[in-house]
């Protein structure tokens, strides 16, 4: 009995402290400590966002004064001719452009880029744009010298053996010329047997087959056209060459 009147004699004051800053918590957000803190807090945000504002217009200010406008020409050491589609590549950034068909290139860079200058049959050449520059344009003049490449001697064959290779030109047909196509239109026998075969043509031709349509048209005028199944003397052609066994022969 005493124990337990001691234990709670003793857990009362901590229940009352937690009520009273309970209390105290309601108490300062509805008389306006609460308030006051919120607009403490606001003044440090906007501070914080006014100084990265500030920090970040002047990252920008120093990213445009790194900037430059790069332009120049690429010529060829021998000739000082213009050497056209030259690729120049921003080494430390990869990308690049080329220049036109007239040598010329343009673009921006930064102090300090390294460029590649490439072409084919040309020496490839580097260049580190100065990093100490003071204005915003700086013109260039790059000179790449001929690059020459030897190659080793290779016989290719198209035929794995010396054997065959004599075969295959002896079985080369030689491409014909103009004077052996003219000939070969022109052949009498190749000529006429196109000429049974091939359909007529021309004026006197249709006036021909027109003419021979509308005599047909008259001969039968009035009545139907003859038909050869009913005609005995085209039976009597069919059964004289059909004992002689023409059609056997066929």
């Amino acid at each position: 009995m005493r124990i337990g009147l001691s234990q709670e004699n003793i857990s009362f004051p901590s229940t009352l402290r937690m009520q009273c800053t309970i209390r105290h918590l309601i108490r300062s957000f509805l008389f306006g400590n609460f308030t006051a803190q919120i607009n403490r807090m606001s003044r440090i945000i906007y501070f914080l966002l006014v100084s990265v504002f500030l920090l970040g217009i002047n990252d920008l200010s120093a990213q445009d004064d790194n900037l430059i406008q790069f332009s120049g020409v690429v010529l060829d050491a021998d000739s000082l001719l213009p050497i056209p589609y030259t690729s120049i590549i921003v080494m430390n950034k990869k990308r690049g452009t080329s220049t036109d068909m007239n040598g010329i290139f343009s673009f921006v860079a930064e102090k300090g880029d390294s460029l590649k200058f490439s072409s084919v049959g040309f020496r490839t050449e580097y260049f580190v744009i100065p990093d100490t520059l003071t204005v915003q344009r700086y013109s260039w003049i790059q000179i790449l010298a001929t690059d020459t490449v030897l190659l080793k001697t290779h016989m290719v064959y198209p035929w794995p053996s010396k054997e065959q290779f004599r075969q295959e030109f002896l079985n080369t047909r030689i491409p014909e010329d103009d004077l052996d196509r003219a000939n070969r239109n022109l052949a009498q026998a190749q000529m006429r047997d196109q000429m049974r075969n091939m359909p007529m043509a021309g004026g006197g031709a249709n006036f021909k087959y027109e003419q021979g349509f509308r005599n047909e048209a008259t001969y039968y005028q009035g009545q139907y056209p003859s038909w050869s199944v009913l005609n005995p003397v085209a039976w009597a052609q069919f059964i004289d060459a059909w004992n002689k066994g023409e059609f056997k022969k066929k």
